[in-house]
């Protein structure tokens, strides 16, 4: 119980951090073969093949992999506006030239757990292909992504403190969603595990502490036409060095667990302040030299892309 001990032992966040950059391979892997596929060879793969390929090949390759940690959603165009889709190869979507994907999966591993949601198009002119409404959206979302992971808070905040911080951008536009913005995640246990939380729900108070992981997840839904999500799992540590004078509180932070970029084609530059290219950039770089060394080819070729400079 996360509540009554918080601090996981050293080996048990290590077992997170390499679980999730082996995760992150098999999931740049997985967007480099989309793009050769789409781009390059001008083919259509449906979201059953997508899930076919990531769980039972790409995942399924990868050294401590047990199975999903939960049914991978892979929802295309107005599809990825179903919060729980699960697709079917009676009637099913497919990705083109264009196509707004939501991709929400994760592994379930002897040393971790991960859980991470990227919305992505492949094509050479996405401005073109993709409305602006949704590149517009999609940045909203990214930049209430980017507010919860940067935020320092004192110690006994509960989660439902910060959940605003994931939607401000969202409702300066009249736009929500209709989940929590994170969950709790246990370490090679339940993907979804309590009582920790970051939600509207204020009945929850318990505080976030040291240790405690969650994902951090906006999204947006627009029935019948698309849907946005990104989701990053965090875990909270101490923020060195910082405690208030006036309430003698020492300060949290959260720390990213995810390592998989974000798709800068649907990014609007404009609508985004210096700090938050500038959060994006760092992320990327992190991104780079953590996975360089495992990837060649077209896969490291597409993630050196990926990661370049907004």
């Amino acid at each position: 119980d996360r509540a009554q001990n918080p601090n996981p032992p050293p080996q048990e966040l290590k077992g997170m951090y390499d679980s999730h950059v082996r995760d992150a391979c098999a999931l740049v892997r997985f967007m480099s073969w989309i793009e050769r596929q789409v781009v390059d060879e001008g083919k259509e793969i449906t979201e059953v093949e997508l899930d076919e390929m990531l769980t039972g090949k790409l995942r399924a390759e990868l050294p401590r992999f047990i199975e999903p940690s939960f049914p991978t959603i892979a929802g295309a165009g107005p599809n990825g506006a179903i919060i729980h889709y699960r697709a079917s190869g009676e009637d099913c979507g497919v990705v083109g030239p264009g196509t707004v994907l939501l991709l929400d999966s994760g592994g379930q591993y002897h040393d971790g757990t991960t859980d991470c949601t990227r919305t992505m198009v492949f094509g050479k002119d996405a401005e073109r292909l993709v409305p602006l409404e949704v590149r517009e959206t999609f940045t909203r979302v990214l930049q209430g992504n980017i507010r919860l992971d940067r935020c320092c808070f004192p110690e006994g905040t509960p989660g439902c403190v910060l959940d605003v911080l994931a939607r401000e951008e969202l409702w300066r536009a009249g736009q929500d969603y209709a989940h929590g913005t994170g969950h709790g995640v246990g370490a090679a246990l339940n993907v979804h595990e309590g009582p920790q939380s970051i939600s509207p729900r204020f009945n929850n108070k318990q505080a976030l502490l040291p240790g405690m992981i969650l994902s951090n997840e906006p999204g947006f839904y627009e029935p019948s036409k698309f849907g946005i999500r990104i989701e990053n799992l965090l875990v909270v540590e101490q923020a060195d060095g910082l405690e208030s004078a006036a309430t003698g509180k020492k300060f949290l932070r959260f720390k990213k667990l995810t390592q998989v970029p974000i798709c800068k084609a649907l990014i609007v530059k404009e609508l985004l302040r210096q700090d938050e290219i500038d959060w994006l950039d760092q992320y990327h770089a992190s991104i780079l030299a953590q996975l360089a060394p495992a990837l060649h080819g077209s896969e490291r070729a597409w993630l050196e892309a990926a990661c370049a400079p907004l």
